[in-house]
């Protein structure tokens, strides 16, 4: 699991779905590590009918075990060596968050925000005026070389977003 013999230092959810959660304990187990999720999400790690496990046919219903840190505000943060910005997103799920580091120019959006697209609002909790109100007031106000690493898809920047994404054209 790590030929390059490196330590994490935490895991950091941007939210939690299904499909970002899938080898959740497995990777905390091996690294002994923390895991750190929004505050509005803490029972979706537990529950299969809100991270959406329920709905799709994967093979089991995920329940993982709570995470070890909960966020709970805008805020600058400092885990190990990395300091960032967390900025909420809510609008795929309620607890959507963005992790900004500045210094690097580099925002992991989760499913927030993708190139030419955005995150999907049909999955428990999801609410598409949020979103577009999460990117526009959120995200598109960081500078525009920030490159936006997504939970699916390749790597984007702000001003490639706020100059082609259909779905924030008009907003």
């Amino acid at each position: 699991m790590n030929e390059k013999k490196y330590q994490p230092t935490a895991i950091l959810l941007t939210h939690a779905h299904f499909d970002h959660i899938g080898a959740l304990d497995e990777i905390r187990e091996h690294f002994g590590i923390p895991v750190y999720l929004h505050e509005q999400e803490a029972s979706w790690l537990l529950d299969p009918s809100l991270n959406g496990s329920q709905f799709f046919q994967i093979g089991s219903l995920m329940r993982m075990k709570p995470a070890d840190h909960f966020l709970t505000n805008e805020d600058q943060m400092k885990i190990g060596d990395f300091q960032f910005q967390l900025i909420e997103t809510p609008g795929h799920s309620p607890g959507s968050v963005t992790f900004y580091f500045a210094e690097s120019a580099i925002a992991v959006s989760g499913d927030a925000l993708f190139q030419g697209s955005i995150g999907r609002t049909d999955l428990p909790g999801g609410n598409h005026a949020q979103l577009i109100k999460s990117i526009h007031d959120k995200l598109l106000t960081l500078p525009e070389e920030t490159l936006i690493l997504s939970g699916h898809g390749p790597v984007t920047t702000i001003g490639e977003e706020m100059d082609s994404n259909p779905f924030l054209n008009g907003f």
